[in-house]
């Protein structure tokens, strides 16, 4: 018989309906037995693409033994990290805590007060790779639990005690003002560990994108001409792009790669690594064009419309890594697969553009295609793959809609339909908007997490400053004030419900979140960016468009107070950095007024990151007429360029306009 999960919303969660294993959703079900039996939870994390977790839930969740060994001694609860990234933040930091690597699946084990008391990740069903097997582990703790209580709440008391400072960890440094200069401090020391072979941060596997990361290379550069800066940056798109990371085939980007040269990832495919990665193939068209970063922007999107996308225009979360239990089995190729599809004379021309060899560099001798010669000539044979491919049992898609999730696809696509002119993609992004603004939001204005159905679930820091940015964004790419409105009323919600004066830094959570065992803090940018850090990259955008001080003194504040943090670790504030390059640049922004869309395109092919765009006519919306307004008495069609709440004279044409982004300037020593 099925268990509870059967009647969850979430595809993870669904995925362990037909264990053995009594499950309980998080919940206070769950949470109440836990307290009236004395039983303590085994609570594991995880999320429907995870490789480990699934070989974990095949060789102990199925396991009869084992399943009876969980329900006799635990209560036992299921939580899908991306329905609730506060609970799992927390939670991981118990295996930090222990010394070892985070990572999914999480298994703790928490006392009835949810306090945890031991913890890990993937543990075997039997003893090997140097670990002890589930069974073991179960029944070491529940013989603690029954018969040295006081030593296991000792434990989760200092489990307790080091959680509030692994949570809090950034927000003990002092504040300071920011400039330019730290900007470049911090891509300086980004830079110092970047493999100059391969590309990407660390010279060996596993290699993730750290899309924000190589985009602060590129602000790094902007403002120092520092050449080597650039090249970083770049030599690493480019080795991502043809590497077998990146789905030669279909488009779109896999989570990582296993080894340092980007050839065999991992096979699941996230919305945010692609949605952060089309935004950061869209700038670098700006910096230095290329076919490559075209063609890889295009494919994407391409994969983003083919698979990802819901009737209704939202973007579903993630694709698998697994099919028919084998992780990669739908991506890899054989040769004689290959001369099968597209005939053995051409199939010579593919397999070595793709170095598709008897051996393989895969399981079972199989081939992770890369592009190691030029695919030109070769688009048909393509087509004819990917169709081939198509008839394969596919991955398993999570179709849940994650709000913070479709903010940053819905920015990613608006900043690529600027730079490639492809209107359709910001119609793309505007149907994810006009999704997440209609079916994700509460009566009272406030955003749900996550759509099934029916919105549920109280949005997360992350899910207000991501929408709040891919709207700021949005509007620059169809200057339809309604995404500016939508973003500045999101913008002001969210100050309001997760904004702490007394720590001057965001919760991850909405303030007064009753199942959170501490306070858990928005700070980190990891895969994705941190909640706070769109946030505030929004507030600066609202406050150089929209002229409203509080926007720029909220993001000022909190910037100052995570100088300190910024500097001494670049790679755990990527996205921050962005923001923070947009602030110290004077919150800059470009009107154009009047009918010109030569000065417009300036703005949008051109590496100019930290200015944002506005354009009106004789009609000015009310989230601009502060300070739009009064430039219809100048000049038009003409552009103006606004720094520190100070604009230069009116550019007319795009060669006038260019000027004035780009002054004359030495490059640094």
């Amino acid at each position: 018989m099925p268990n509870r999960l059967a009647r969850e919303p979430s595809p993870y969660l669904r995925q362990h309906a037909d264990n053995p294993v009594d499950w309980y959703p998080w919940g206070p079900e769950a949470l109440e037995r836990s307290k009236n039996e004395d039983k303590p939870i085994l609570l594991s994390v995880g999320y429907s693409a995870c490789h480990w977790c699934h070989v974990m839930a095949h060789e102990s969740f199925e396991d009869d033994a084992i399943a009876s060994l969980m329900n006799q001694w635990f209560v036992n609860v299921k939580i899908d990290r991306e329905e609730r990234p506060d609970l799992d933040q927390l939670y991981q930091g118990v295996v930090q805590l222990m010394g070892r690597g985070g990572g999914w699946p999480l298994t703790v084990f928490l006392t009835p007060d949810l306090v945890p008391f031991f913890g890990g990740t993937y543990f075997p069903s039997d003893d090997k790779y140097g670990m002890p097997g589930f069974p073991k582990v179960l029944a070491a703790l529940a013989d603690a639990w029954k018969n040295e209580r006081k030593k296991v709440l000792d434990q989760a008391a200092q489990f307790k005690e080091g959680l509030v400072s692994y949570t809090s960890h950034g927000l003990d440094s002092a504040s300071g003002a920011l400039n330019g200069d730290d900007v470049v401090t911090a891509a300086v020391k980004l830079e110092s560990r970047v493999d100059r072979r391969h590309g990407g941060f660390g010279k060996s596997g596993p290699k993730f994108p750290n899309p924000m990361n190589v985009q602060v290379l590129l602000r790094g550069w902007r403002r120092s001409r520092r050449e080597e800066l650039k090249s970083a940056a770049l030599l690493t798109l480019e080795k991502m792009a043809l590497g077998g990371v990146y789905d030669q085939l279909g488009g779109g980007f896999h989570r990582y790669s296993v080894d340092e040269r980007w050839l065999v990832p991992h096979f699941e495919k996230m919305l945010y690594d692609n949605a952060q990665l089309l935004h950061l193939y869209s700038e670098a068209q700006q910096v230095e064009p290329k076919a490559l970063w075209e063609k890889t922007v295009r494919e994407t999107v391409g994969y983003l419309q083919r698979e990802m996308t819901s009737p209704d225009g939202a973007f579903y979360a993630a694709q698998d890594a697994d099919s028919e239990g084998e992780e990669g089995r739908f991506f890899v190729w054989r040769p004689e697969e290959i001369d099968a599809v597209v005939g053995a004379e051409l199939g010579l021309r593919v397999r070595d553009a793709f170095h598709v060899t008897a051996v393989g560099n895969f399981e079972h001798g199989t081939t992770v295609l890369e592009a190691v010669k030029p695919l030109d000539g070769l688009d048909e044979a393509r087509a004819k793959l990917l169709a081939e491919r198509s008839k394969r049992t596919p991955p398993g898609r999570d179709d849940k809609v994650l709000a913070g999730w479709n903010g940053l696809a819905i920015r990613g696509l608006a900043l690529a339909s600027r730079v490639f002119s492809r209107p359709e993609w910001a119609a793309m992004a505007e149907r994810a908007a006009d999704f997440v603004l209609t079916k994700m939001r509460a009566a009272d204005g406030s955003l749900h997490r996550s759509w099934q159905n029916g919105g549920r679930l109280a949005g997360m820091l992350e899910d207000y400053g991501d929408v709040c940015s891919g709207l700021t964004a949005l509007y620059q790419a169809t200057f339809n004030p309604r995404w500016l409105e939508a973003a500045e009323a999101l913008a002001d919600l969210a100050y309001e419900k997760f904004w702490d004066e007394g720590q001057r830094a965001y919760s991850s959570a909405p303030k007064g979140t009753s199942d959170l065992v501490i306070q858990t803090w928005a700070l980190h940018d990891n895969a994705f960016p941190s909640g706070a850090s769109t946030l505030t990259e929004a507030q600066v955008t609202l406050g150089a468009l929209t002229g409203r001080e509080r926007h720029l003194e909220r993001a000022g504040r909190y910037l100052e107070r995570l100088k300190h943090e910024m500097l001494e670790n670049p790679l755990g504030y990527g996205h921050l950095l962005l923001a923070a390059d947009a602030f110290v640049d004077g919150a800059a922004e470009v009107t154009v007024v009047g009918e010109a869309p030569a000065l417009v395109k300036v703005l949008s092919t051109t590496y100019a990151p930290t200015v944002a765009l506005c354009v009106v006519g004789p009609e000015v919306p009310a989230v601009l007429a502060e300070q739009a307004t009064v430039r219809l008495n100048g000049p038009s069609p003409a552009a103006y360029l606004c720094r520190n709440r100070a604009c230069g004279l009116p550019a007319k044409t795009a060669d006038e306009l260019r000027a004035q982004l780009f002054p004359t300037r030495q490059p640094s020593p």
